[in-house]
C-alpha cells in the first residue's frame, strides 16, 4: 500500500504532537509511565500552587503535585493529587506545607510524621497547610498594631508636652554644665596624677632614708645593754628611796628640818635677827666700822 503525501503528513503531525505533549509533561515534571505512588492533600486555600508544583522532603525534591480539584460546593475543600517516589515511605501524621520562596516560586513541603513505623498506604490523604513566612507574620501583626496606634498617638503626645516643657531644657542645660565640671575636674585629676607621678621617685627615696634611719635607730637600740641599764636604773631608785626615807625620819639634820617645828622657829628668828642686822647696818654704818684719817679714836 503506498503512501499518499497527505498521509505521510498527518502521520508527522501527529508523532509530532505526541512527542511534544510526552516533552511539555517532561518539563513538567511529570512522566507518562511512572510507578510513583499517589496520595491527596487537602488544602483550604493553594496560594498560588499548581498542578507540576514540586514537592521537597527534607529539601530535596520527591515528586510533583499532579492536579488540583476545587469543590466548588464547599470552596474551604481543595484536594490536591500528589505523586511521591515509591522510594519514600510517608508516616502517619505527614501534612503537606505550601511554601515560597523569595522569588515567588511556589513548593510543597512534607512535614514527616514521628512514627517511621506507622506508614501510610497510597491513595491516603493528609493536611495541607501555608507557611505564614515573613510576610504572613507581618500580616497577622496588623491587627495589633491597629490597636496600639492610639496609645501610640497617647504617648507621643505625652512626650511633646514633656518636651516642650522649659524645666527639660534647664536640665539639659545644668547636665552641660556638670559635664563641663566634670571634664575641668577630670583634667585637674590627671594634672595632680602626672605631678605625684613626677614626685613619686623623690618620696620613695625620702621613705628609704627614713627607712634607713629607722633600722640604725632599731640597730641602737639593739645595742643597748639593757640589764646593766636596768641595773643603774634599780640603783638610782633604791637611792632615792633612801634619801626619801631619810626624809621622812627625824635623825639627821633634813628630817629634823621637816619635823622638829622648833628648829624651823628658831631658824625663821635668825632669820629675823640677821635681817634686822642688816636693816641697822645700813641705817647706822657707823656704830660698826669706824674710819679715822688721824688714827684710832677712843669712845
Amino acid at each position: 500500500m503506498k503512501l499518499t503525501n497527505e498521509v505521510k503528513i498527518a502521520l508527522v503531525a501527529i508523532v509530532g504532537i505526541v512527542l511534544l505533549f510526552i516533552g511539555l509533561q517532561y518539563l513538567k515534571g511529570m512522566t507518562l509511565f511512572s510507578t510513583d505512588n499517589y496520595y491527596y492533600a487537602r488544602f483550604s486555600d493553594v496560594s498560588g500552587m499548581t498542578p507540576a508544583s514540586a514537592i521537597y522532603a527534607n529539601g530535596y525534591k520527591v515528586g510533583v503535585v499532579e492536579q488540583i480539584d476545587y469543590d466548588y460546593s464547599r470552596p474551604d475543600n481543595i484536594v490536591a493529587t500528589i505523586r511521591i517516589d515509591q522510594r519514600l515511605s510517608m508516616p502517619k501524621g505527614t501534612s503537606a506545607e505550601i511554601t515560597s520562596d523569595l522569588l515567588g516560586n511556589v513548593k510543597l513541603e512534607l512535614k514527616l510524621g514521628p512514627n517511621p513505623l506507622d506508614i501510610l498506604v497510597a491513595g491516603d490523604t493528609i493536611l495541607g497547610c501555608i507557611q505564614q513566612g515573613m510576610m504572613g507574620k507581618a500580616a497577622a501583626m496588623v491587627p495589633q498594631i491597629q490597636q496600639m496606634l492610639p496609645k501610640l498617638d497617647s504617648i507621643l503626645a505625652s512626650v511633646n508636652n514633656l518636651l516642650a516643657d522649659p524645666a527639660i531644657a534647664s536640665s539639659v542645660h545644668n547636665v552641660d554644665q556638670i559635664t563641663a565640671n566634670l571634664s575641668s575636674t577630670t583634667h585637674e585629676l590627671k594634672q595632680l596624677s602626672a605631678s605625684l607621678n613626677q614626685q613619686m621617685p623623690q618620696m620613695l627615696s625620702k621613705a628609704d632614708g627614713v627607712l634607713a634611719n629607722t633600722e640604725n635607730l632599731t640597730r641602737q637600740f639593739n645595742s643597748i645593754d639593757v640589764a646593766s641599764t636596768m641595773s643603774k636604773v634599780d640603783e638610782t631608785l633604791s637611792n632615792v628611796q633612801q634619801m626619801t626615807n631619810a626624809l621622812n625620819s627625824k635623825e639627821g639634820t633634813l628630817g629634823l628640818l621637816m619635823h622638829d617645828p622648833q628648829l624651823y622657829w628658831n631658824l625663821n628668828s635668825t632669820m629675823s635677827d640677821a635681817d634686822k642686822l642688816m636693816i641697822d647696818l645700813k641705817e647706822h654704818p657707823g656704830r660698826y666700822v669706824h674710819f679715822s684719817v688721824f688714827g684710832k679714836k677712843n669712845k
